[in-house]
């Protein structure tokens, strides 16, 4: 351990962690029961990533230890008397280590590839754009607006010759993922910006009154708050599996539901799968299997764009109408508001039209953020909001909705910092970063030692290294209860026994 990564144990939680509290309608009172263990070799970044990732892990830790202590039953009162939410510790090391868990998995030995060719940043006549192309039918689309080949060579030579604000009104209409690079300035002059800094951090509401939920008493070892409730997982990508793998980490039963014929990538699938099952539905064709599955479901996350689902009739006021007493979380890259809000986003994108790839840049490049810590940050937070809702609807009643978006966590990142700098000027001086992902390789799970971050695991996917949770307080899990299986190769059923 070197002396930067020496961590600083029993700090006390700073004001990102109180800031995110408060959005999520948490008790002020509680964070005296969170304590940190800082190390600043973590997520190294110009920008406060570590502090705003171990804000939004220990808010959801202890949204986690509220709900538990809410569902304590008489045996383990007893075994542990007093009244209080169990003390969560939240190890920046840990943190680390999760946020970038998708680094640290190996399938049979194999590291996964994170990023595609045509993934990256691409300079233009007059600046850079971002594009992503992992999923096929985005790579698809992007060739078919540049009328290119997939040669990256041929790529460049298309997207150097037009302005980047062309390129990104191009591709878009075309269906597919670029976003022009912009200053922070630049991004709180556009209209997005400002519908997204409208909204609070994160979007809580009641939508029905809703009869009070009765939550079973919960006496297992470990402490599981989410025993017993089924959640159905309508989300795709990092930040909504994420959320719903950090339930299922607590004891939910997670259905994640998939259109038969969109794949997830596949270790995606396996680095997001822990603790769920997973199912293909249609939902037109199928539509009287979902509300067979939503009659008896809890929580609901969807993760689509913001119209796509409410075309459906899945927007939360529809769910709850038919469900009374659902818990909706919704998750966006734009916000379910403003001129973008139709828009398909990916952690990466909002990094480059946020401003914050300028701010993390160096030697005239645009760079990146240590971790896609707008995607696992914003996951953490979504689960964190599940959690809060359960307990409030427990104690009030109502029908609930949460609702959180990249573009709004990324404003949350860069509030009370002054990155003014475009690229080409290097009056900060900072390690540069890459230019077309998260650097792949790097532990930056500083602290610690490798067998308290990673754990191993038999599963039908093969022989499975991965991050544990870094969602911890007394008594509570350790890790899950199950590996991830094949894609889509689960009943799109509940358990019958949801241990209620």
């Amino acid at each position: 351990m070197t002396d930067t990564d020496r961590p600083s144990s029993g700090s006390r939680p700073g004001p990102r962690l109180a800031a995110a509290w408060s959005s999520l309608g948490g008790d002020p009172d509680l964070l005296a029961r969170v304590t940190t263990v800082e190390r600043s070799g973590a997520l190294p970044a110009r920008l406060p990533v570590r502090e705003t990732a171990r804000a939004c892990v220990g808010a959801c830790a202890l949204a986690a230890a509220e709900l538990g202590a809410r569902r304590a039953g008489p045996a383990r009162r007893g075994r542990h008397p007093g009244p209080g939410v169990p003390a969560v510790r939240v190890d920046d090391g840990a943190v680390a280590a999760a946020f970038v868990s998708e680094r640290h998995l190996l399938v049979d030995g194999r590291a996964p590839v994170s990023f595609a060719p045509l993934s990256r940043f691409w300079r233009t006549a007059d600046g850079w754009v971002r594009t992503h192309a992992n999923y096929p039918h985005h790579r698809a689309r992007l060739l078919a607006a540049l009328g290119t080949s997939d040669d990256p060579e041929a790529v460049a030579a298309v997207l150097a010759g037009r302005p980047a604000a062309e390129v990104e009104e191009t591709v878009y209409a075309a269906g597919g993922l670029a976003v022009a690079l912009r200053t922070p300035a630049a991004w709180a002059a556009h209209a997005q910006a400002a519908a997204v800094a409208r909204r609070p951090l994160v979007e809580r509401g009641r939508l029905d009154s809703a009869p009070a939920r009765v939550l079973a008493p919960v006496d297992r070892d470990p402490l599981l708050p989410a025993a017993g409730l089924r959640v159905l997982d309508l989300t795709r990508v990092v930040a909504g599996p994420v959320a719903t793998r950090t339930l299922a980490l607590l004891g939910a039963d997670v259905l994640r539901l998939d259109p038969p014929g969109l794949p997830e990538l596949p270790d995606q699938h396996t680095d997001t799968g822990f603790g769920k099952r997973s199912a293909l539905l249609d939902l037109p064709a199928g539509r009287d299997t979902f509300e067979e599955l939503l009659a008896a479901a809890d929580v609901v996350v969807t993760g689509y764009r913001p119209g796509a689902l409410d075309r459906l009739g899945l927007g939360a006021e529809a769910l709850a109408e038919r469900r009374p007493g659902v818990v909706v979380a919704q998750l966006s890259a734009w916000g379910a508001y403003g001129p973008w809000a139709g828009r398909r986003g990916f952690d990466s994108l909002v990094q480059a039209a946020t401003g914050i790839a300028v701010s993390e840049g160096s030697a005239g490049r645009p760079g990146v953020l240590p971790a896609q810590a707008l995607d696992h940050g914003t996951g953490y937070l979504l689960a964190a909001a599940v959690l809060r809702a359960l307990t409030e609807q427990a104690e009030e009643g109502g029908s609930r909705f949460v609702r959180l978006a990249l573009a709004r966590t990324a404003a949350w990142l860069l509030e009370g910092t002054a990155p003014t700098r475009a690229p080409g000027d290097d009056r900060t001086a900072a390690a540069p970063g890459p230019a077309s992902a998260s650097a792949p390789g790097a532990d930056v799970g500083a602290g610690g030692s490798a067998d308290d971050r990673l754990a191993e695991t038999d599963s039908a996917l093969g022989r499975l290294r991965y991050a544990r949770s870094p969602v911890s307080f007394t008594d509570g899990p350790r890790d899950w209860a199950r590996p991830p299986g094949p894609w889509g190769t689960d009943p799109a059923r509940w358990n019958a026994d949801p241990a209620r």
